[in-house]
């Protein structure tokens, strides 16, 4: 594919041929999503266990929280992902991590038992995170890619793998998904000429759009209406707040609430916006900002989160004092790296 020679960033091919060494060794491959799993999280492990088919190697893809979101059943492929708790999972001998940068990331997968994660069974991290710890025993992170899809993109490449239309249509989604359709400031011109490439090989960017930015269900306005309903402001950080009463009430899961904190990011006067669920021990909070000067996945890493310096996520524990005290102190570090008054 042409567009994988561009760019700002280079895959690190020992690392990819290394990976694949591994992979073709393994009896069957285990690959678990992220929480609250977006098109790049799930469309790219799809992309992987397609690639990985055409080596005689077999492998499942698991939602790790057991949702799998609406908007990404028309995924190729999407017969071959468990979700989490529906059946027992197979005996697996590797474990292949995609757009993951943090174990703890996995839902139940993890919160089951931690020590699937814990280096007796090997891991493959392929990902595009600046806070991705390396956690594998070969890790392919390039922080300067838009997507783990654009990664795998290089890496299929490297591999030898013929692109075939269903290949192409999930990275694509995967891509879009993480750049709202190439219009993130992330996207650069290696990204957009990655997904021309895909396109070339027979990837259809309408569904993909339609999937990810146009068709909603009900379930997913209700949630919307409800979210707008509860914005407020902590100094310039714009913020609103999901409850399971909400989803329940809405039928509803939490990834359909995932672009809404996009929505709220570009609010005049604001310089963070932040989504904050609902769970058992307080809260998930996503984070998206605008400005250049604002970190975060600084932010987050305060409270051992992570992500991308425009998109990124933490959890709180506790009550709403906790969750006001968070709130202050993004608005504080926000306002303290923003150079300039609007």
């Amino acid at each position: 594919m042409s567009g994988m020679g561009g760019g700002s960033w280079a895959l690190d091919r020992e690392a990819a041929m290394r990976s694949l060494e591994v992979l073709r060794g393994a009896r069957h491959v285990l690959m678990p999503t992220h929480q609250n799993v977006d098109a790049d999280g799930l469309a790219t492990p799809i992309a992987l266990s397609m690639a990985l088919e055409g080596f005689g190697v077999s492998s499942t893809v698991v939602v790790s929280d057991g949702q799998l979101p609406k908007n990404l059943r028309f995924l190729p492929g999407i017969d071959r992902v468990l979700c989490y708790g529906e059946a027992t999972l197979p005996d697996h001998d590797i474990l292949c991590l995609a757009d993951c940068a943090d174990r703890r990331r996995l839902g139940q997968f993890f919160a089951d038992d931690p020590g699937r994660l814990a280096g007796g069974v090997p891991i493959i991290n392929i990902d595009h995170h600046v806070t991705n710890d390396r956690y594998g025993v070969v890790n392919i992170v390039e922080p300067a890619a838009a997507a783990t899809a654009e990664v795998v993109a290089a890496l299929l490449a490297e591999w030898g793998v013929p692109m075939s239309q269903g290949l192409a249509q999930c990275l694509l989604a995967g891509i879009y998904g993480d750049t709202l359709g190439l219009r993130t400031s992330s996207a650069t011109s290696r990204t957009i000429r990655t997904a021309a490439d895909l396109v070339d090989a027979g990837a259809n960017p309408e569904p993909v759009v339609d999937a990810l930015f146009r068709v909603k269900p009900k379930s997913t306005v209700c949630l919307w209406e409800r979210a707008l309903r509860e914005v407020r402001w902590t100094g310039r950080v714009i913020w609103t707040e999901l409850t399971r009463a909400t989803l329940e009430e809405c039928r509803a899961v939490p990834s359909e609430a995932e672009g809404f904190v996009n929505f709220i990011a570009g609010t005049e006067g604001s310089l963070v916006a932040a989504m904050l669920y609902e769970t058992d021990f307080g809260w998930r909070v996503s984070l998206r900002s605008l400005p250049e000067d604002v970190d975060v996945a600084a932010i987050a890493a305060e409270f051992g989160g992570g992500g991308h310096p425009r998109a990124a996520g933490c959890e709180i524990r506790g009550g709403e004092d906790q969750r006001d005290a968070f709130l202050n102190r993004v608005s504080e570090s926000a306002a303290s790296s923003h150079r300039s008054e609007d």
